[in-house]
């Protein structure tokens, strides 16, 4: 055993005896940070527009503070982009996390000195518990890797700016620099394939134990390697143990993930976000993610079914119940009040608090009702590929038909599949039946011949790579919406079709 191995076993402990301590008063640790953000607000300009004064609990607070999305927010940013201090949080951010807005364009998302702790002890975190679980950290004596964005970073208002995953490369603590990859050079290269064959030349002869990043665009990594190689990974990286993943449903890559490598591999979740490292997978045993309650983030929960009423009700972690979805509501150090970050997720646990993520606010699928989510759709492929075993999917997204050339609407579900199903016509009517077990409303359009079964655009291999090389979103933390509730997506991806589409 080398050094970096046999330190973090002690170190791992100790975060383990840490984490158990909080996870065991969730709610005196949410109380603390509440108590916390109030007094810090208190002197920012967003603290005196909302009294902060006044706010002597969470009920005061619900009162002063409606909840806001990014562009109800973006008074208060354009004041930090004007330079102005004290808007937000106490002081200037340290950095402004660009992300994809759809109304508003590029999205900058304040990351704040007392908020980088939260990012980088988030991911640290994770490993170590891993660690402690299961004796194995041997990972760490090889090459590290995570398929990223550049970390090269821009300026605004004095201000550094950048994807988060290239501002957390900077914090990467020296003693696993030597054995990270890739290098700066080529991981500040910007066009995606350029990259990623630059990423292949470095890693091809080094001993990767550990590989993270999104699934589709580690299968793409693999795909590339299997290619040049004409090896399965697990010859090609003997020793590769540990895959770490977040950002998207691993359950509709694993199969093809794990084909590719050649053998099982353990793997971590996690569920970063540029406005705060939310909840890591804590067990190899136990379901769901580890909800960080002490990390700088107060939490509110909207039931999902109000969230687009006029006065939802705004719930703490005390009066949360398990299997109902909620939008996720945070206010944390890094100065977002109130905010509602997009996605919806369920517990599966209240001692400790685990969850699942099961889909993002506006993403559904509703024109008839039904109001169709991403944790449905990906449990209904799921299953069926559960019945169809010989199947293997690269990526797929689902979008309503309203106005078909002839029939009913329907659901239109455009899959890229790496192994087809032999009987494609069946794998549809086992999906559609998976569907509708998981959704009583679109059981009930279907009953009611107001929606015909659901049809199935088979697309030509690289289809998805295509569609978001066309956007200039390729590789990085970019993802494909499961599903949405027009035909954006599905116009584009309509030209990508094989002639073994289900009819």
């Amino acid at each position: 055993m080398r050094i970096r191995s046999l330190l973090a076993k002690p170190f791992a402990s100790i975060i383990a005896s840490q984490t158990r301590r909080w996870s065991l008063e969730p709610f005196r640790s949410q109380h603390d940070i509440f108590a916390e953000l109030i007094q810090q607000g208190r002197s920012t300009i967003f603290g005196r527009d909302h009294n902060f004064d006044t706010i002597r609990n969470y009920a005061d607070f619900k009162t002063q503070v409606p909840i806001r999305d990014y562009e109800a927010l973006q008074p208060y940013i354009k004041q930090v982009l004007d330079g102005k201090a004290d808007v937000l949080w106490k002081g200037k951010p340290e950095y402004l996390a660009k992300t994809s807005g759809t109304t508003s364009g590029t999205k900058y998302i304040p990351i704040t000195k007392d908020s980088i702790p939260n990012h980088i002890h988030g991911a640290r975190n994770a490993l170590l518990s891993y660690i402690h679980e299961t004796g194995n950290a041997s990972f760490l004596d090889g090459g590290l890797i995570f398929l990223s964005g550049s970390p090269v970073l821009g300026e605004k208002a004095g201000i550094k700016t950048g994807r988060l995953s290239g501002i957390v490369n900077h914090h990467v603590p020296q003693y696993l620099r030597s054995n990270q990859k890739p290098s700066y050079d080529t991981n500040s290269l910007e066009d995606w394939e350029q990259k990623l064959e630059k990423i292949i030349d470095e890693t091809l002869q080094s001993n990767m134990t550990l590989i993270s990043g999104i699934p589709p665009w580690a299968q793409m990594y693999f795909d590339r390697i299997q290619a040049r190689t004409g090896k399965k990974i697990k010859d090609v990286f003997p020793d590769f143990s540990l895959f770490v993943y977040g950002g998207v449903n691993f359950e509709p890559y694993r199969a093809k993930l794990f084909d590719t490598i050649g053998k099982p591999v353990d793997s971590i979740e996690t569920y970063p976000a540029s406005e705060g490292f939310i909840a890591y997978q804590d067990s190899q045993v136990d379901q769901g993610l580890l909800l960080l309650l002490n990390s700088g983030i107060f939490f509110e929960f909207i039931p999902a079914e109000e969230y687009f009423g006029k006065n939802p009700s705004r719930l703490n972690i005390e009066e949360v119940e398990i299997n109902k979805n909620y939008a996720l509501i945070i206010n944390s150090n890094a100065g977002l009040w109130g905010y509602s970050i997009g996605d919806t997720i369920k517990f599966t646990s209240k001692n400790p608090y685990r969850l699942v993520v099961t889909g993002r606010i506006k993403h559904f699928i509703s024109a008839f009702g039904e109001h169709v989510i991403g944790e449905e759709v990906e449990k209904a492929m799921k299953f069926a590929m559960e019945k169809f075993p010989e199947v293997e999917l690269i990526e797929f997204t689902v979008a309503p038909q309203v106005t078909p050339l002839e029939g009913l609407p329907h659901h239109e579900w455009f899959v890229e599949f790496a192994k087809p199903p032999y009987d494609l016509s069946a794998f549809s009517l086992e999906l559609d039946s998976q569907l509708r077990k998981l959704n009583v409303y679109y059981d009930d359009l279907i009953k009611g011949n107001i929606l015909r079964k659901l049809r199935i655009r088979s697309l030509h291999k690289s289809a998805f790579i295509e569609y978001m090389k066309s956007l200039g979103k390729l590789g990085g933390q970019n993802k494909v919406p499961r599903l949405s509730n027009d035909r954006n997506i599905a116009t584009v991806l309509a030209n990508f079709q094989t002639e073994t589409s289900h009819p």
